[in-house]
């Protein structure tokens, strides 16, 4: 299919015998948002790390744009425009949040590690960093040290480290976990306004963020793909129900 951007075929990952991901068959379309959604222990931090190559697959390929990326490293995909974020915010709390942009749009240009060069030289990129923070929101946060900053503020600035690598499809691992609801409404508000244009994949807990804007959902259970569709029909499967969001289900 054409509009399939990201793609899964057979991906397996086996530790000493235990099958953490077994044989999952995914498709991702060109602009949509799908979620990965499942239970702890689902497999889906461990399927993300493969698509990344993060870790190598046991068995199975994945298709970007209809090629595999199986024989890349990691850097490779993010340059190709595959680029993931972390459930862990990845920032650096002492560099200001201007400054955390800034060596983010540096990787393209190959000149992270050149320590040697003045701070001045990097003067060139504070414009695109600022327009980057006015898309998430922290504009007026760019001279404040990051570890200042809330926690939800925090996952903002990763959201805006994340466009700076100008991603064709994002790969966004948990992009709410631990945000109090004011939080997490903001940071859902960022996701849909980056995804314009772009292709989102992500693994979510949050039924509610997941349900309001995700266009495709895939559950996991054991590894394996339990049920897929849109929200609606994800949530009446009875499987889905009992492996996953139980009592929950009802309040969403």
């Amino acid at each position: 299919m054409s509009n399939v951007v990201l793609e899964t075929r057979g991906l397996t990952k086996e530790f000493n015998g235990f099958t953490a991901v077994d044989s999952v068959d995914l498709q991702v379309q060109q602009g949509h948002i799908h979620a990965l959604i499942g239970p702890n222990g689902a497999g889906k931090s461990t399927f993300f790390n493969l698509l990344t190559r993060f870790l190598p697959a046991t068995r199975g390929e994945v298709l970007y744009r209809g090629k595999a990326i199986g024989t890349l490293a990691p850097n490779q995909i993010a340059c190709q425009g595959l680029v993931r974020s972390f459930q862990i915010s990845a920032v650096f709390g002492h560099m200001s949040v201007l400054e955390n942009v800034r060596v983010a749009l540096q990787r393209p240009l190959g000149t992270s590690f050149h320590f040697w060069k003045p701070a001045s030289s990097l003067d060139r990129l504070n414009q695109r960093a600022m327009q980057l923070l006015e898309e998430v929101d922290l504009q007026g946060f760019a001279t404040r040290k990051t570890v200042e900053l809330p926690y939800g503020r925090k996952r903002a600035l990763e959201l805006a480290t994340t466009l700076a690598l100008d991603p064709q499809v994002m790969l966004l691992d948990e992009p709410t976990q631990g945000m109090g609801h004011e939080d997490v409404e903001r940071v859902v508000e960022l996701i849909r306004k980056a995804a314009v244009g772009r292709t989102v994949l992500m693994v979510e807990h949050n039924l509610q963020v997941v349900s309001s804007l995700c266009d495709r959902i895939t559950v996991l259970a054991r590894g394996k793909v339990l049920a897929e569709g849109d929200y609606p029909a994800v949530s009446a499967n009875p499987q889905v129900r009992e492996a996953y969001m139980g009592k929950e289900a009802a309040h969403v």
